[in-house]
């Protein structure tokens, strides 16, 4: 073997041992994230210091920065069953993805049509905590990927509790606690099941339209919400894992991304 070759063969050997070790790295930063903050909540969210960047930067616009993290205790159940029945009221059954909407989603998307993604509130729990806002492919597995770490290791009312915390409800507000301080002038635990469907209301464009900003659009949502509050019932967030089981007895299947993986392949071949 020539030198050169030698050389050429040591490169190559470099760049891939870097290669995997940065990757091993990534991994294993990753499960102690999601270890961290099944006992912790978030110091930050990659959303929050977007946005604090973009009021310092941008010409007229305050600076603000509201966040008070609570317990899951200490919040209203109307709350939850009012982000279930706006955002996902499969939450309780599925394993972090909601696979029939997200086929929908892919057949209408690739029909040029204009709907929502199918996001769980497990995958925007899992986009907010970790990952930045920027529409990518890559951002997409991460996503997903952190959204099965977290199905796994947190459970549904960790989720709950983390997404309700660090969520946007305005510009610079963080968290149902800070919300309904801002809003209503009380605390999360007090709210009404309007001013709960109110907020719920806001998570699709919270800097568009909120309790502040009321428009007839965001209006017409609260009371979409409303009625789904009381049609969906209460949102047994404490007896997930035993809903779940007594789905799998009664074979009650609910597909999971493995499924949504098999049927994308089958889906391309044809």
């Amino acid at each position: 073997m020539s030198v050169k070759h030698k050389k050429k063969r040591s490169i190559i050997n470099k760049i891939w041992r870097f290669l995997w070790i940065t990757a091993v790295s990534l991994i294993l930063f990753s499960w102690i994230m999601v270890f961290v903050y099944r006992w912790i909540m978030p110091p930050l969210t990659p959303l929050m210091v977007a946005r604090f960047n973009q009021q310092v930067f941008q010409k007229g616009r305050e600076v603000n920065f509201e966040r008070n993290y609570v317990s899951i205790d200490a919040i209203d159940s109307d709350l939850v069953d009012a982000v279930v029945a706006s955002e996902d009221n499969t939450f309780i059954h599925h394993h972090g993805f909601d696979v029939t909407q997200l086929k929908k989603s892919y057949v209408d998307n690739m029909r040029g049509r204009h709907i929502r993604g199918g996001s769980t509130i497990s995958m925007q729990t899992a986009k907010n905590a970790f990952l930045p806002h920027r529409r990518s492919m890559l951002r997409k597995v991460c996503e997903a990927y952190f959204t099965q770490l977290i199905e796994w290791w947190w459970g549904k009312k960790r989720i709950m509790e983390v997404y309700l915390n660090i969520i946007e409800f305005g510009d610079g507000i963080y968290g149902c606690e800070a919300a309904a301080q801002h809003y209503f002038g009380h605390s999360a635990a007090m709210l009404s099941r309007h001013e709960a469907a109110e907020l719920a209301a806001t998570l699709p464009s919270p800097l568009k339209r909120n309790p502040e900003n009321q428009t007839a659009y965001f209006q017409q949502q609260t009371s979409i919400i409303q009625g789904r509050i009381v049609k969906y019932g209460t949102v047994a967030i404490d007896n997930a894992a035993t809903i779940r089981r007594a789905d799998r007895k009664s074979g009650q299947y609910t597909e999971t991304l493995i499924d949504f993986m098999k049927w994308y392949i089958d889906t391309k071949r044809k």
